[in-house]
């Protein structure tokens, strides 16, 4: 850019992003500070250009021509679609007034634009009416600062006597240096604005996971709530059948008793019988004993096998309760690891919603 020929008209401080030629979508910012932005008019091809520059290169080189448009989306962001450059510039500025004063500057100079393309095409005397810029006889114009809010610089061209080079340098100067002052978080807003359509859709998908979470908790809830039922009536049948398991007992004792005393009976008798008879009623003595033997020994097989049996019952009851009491138990710490699961999902979405612009 030289100096001689062309002179800065309008100057501002904003954020410069540009589009990522990638995606097409996403904004790439062009530094972490503020840089200055500026309107430069060049008197000799009567062309106007905004020109940003950061360190030693131009971030921004855009001749600004009748077909170009600036749209506000946003209070404090703005772009324009450049297609020489091949490429989309976005401002995020401090302000709303700052965006509307570089809104109408932009409609100024695109007005000039059209105009001197206009009565170039006529062969007329090309000249900005818009800016008040006249291609012929231009004179160089020192720059006059107006500090705006947010201490952002606006430069406005003035007719005065040419500027010194000590003036030209001091230019220079001002627009390849940032303020190093200059607060970030603006660019981190845009930063996080860039991300926050990533954070939306990582808050639906947990949403989602969290009512997953809900109806799989309730099924488990339901299946714990049947067990415990299967549980209470498991132990509801035992404690019934505890008191007949042991009246059962208690008879078949009862009968044992009664044919043990009812085989001594018979013992006592056989020997009586023995005393007074003698010898020859031996032999049917011990015929009828042996029977009567035979018949203890049968009750009491009838009887063991139904102890045996009674007993089996019992035990088998038993396991069935403790097979009952740990599908409770593995029910409840399944539910203990579901409740667990659900407060640190609950833990989650609270931190994305804290995080979310």
């Amino acid at each position: 850019m030289s100096t001689a020929r062309e002179q800065p008209i309008f100057s501002t401080r904003a954020h410069v992003f540009q589009i990522d030629p990638a995606t097409k979508r996403n904004w790439i910012p062009a530094g972490k500070h503020a840089l200055t932005v500026s309107y430069f008019y060049d008197a000799t091809r009567n062309v106007y250009r905004i020109i940003s520059i950061g360190g030693a290169k131009a971030i921004i080189n855009s001749t600004v021509t009748p077909n170009m448009t600036f749209t506000k989306t946003s209070q404090k962001f703005g772009q324009w679609a450049d297609s020489r450059a091949n490429t989309v510039y976005g401002l995020g500025f401090a302000s709303e007034q700052h965006l509307t004063q570089f809104a109408e500057k932009f409609q100024e100079v695109k007005e000039a634009a059209r105009l001197a393309r206009e009565k170039s095409q006529d062969g007329g005397e090309l000249t900005s009416p818009a800016l008040g810029l006249a291609s012929h006889q231009v004179p160089p114009s020192p720059l006059v600062s107006a500090n705006g809010p947010g201490e952002e610089k606006l430069f406005r061209s003035q007719s005065a006597d040419a500027p010194g080079p000590t003036e030209r340098e001091r230019l220079k100067k001002m627009l390849s240096e940032g303020s190093v002052g200059e607060v970030q978080w603006e660019a981190e807003f845009f930063a996080l604005q860039d991300s926050n359509n990533k954070l939306a859709g990582a808050l639906r998908e947990a949403n989602a996971a969290a009512t997953q979470w809900r109806q799989q908790l309730e099924a488990q809830r339901a299946e714990a709530e049947r067990l415990r039922q299967r549980v209470a009536e498991l132990e509801a049948q035992a404690a019934a059948e505890a008191p007949q398991q042991v009246s059962e007992k208690e008879a078949l004792g009862q009968s044992l008793e009664q044919l043990e005393a009812l085989v001594q009976t018979k013992d006592q008798e056989i020997q009586t019988l023995r005393t007074q008879t003698g010898g020859p009623r031996e032999a049917p003595d011990t015929t009828e004993r042996e029977e009567t033997q035979q018949k203890v020994q049968t009750r009491n097989a009838e009887l063991e096998h139904q102890l045996r049996a009674t007993e089996r019952s019992l035990e088998e009851a038993r396991a069935e309760r403790e097979r009952a009491r740990a599908e409770v138990g593995r029910a409840a710490q399944l539910l203990d690891v579901r409740l667990f699961e659900l407060s640190e999902l609950r833990d989650g979405l609270a931190r994305l919603a804290e995080a979310a612009p």
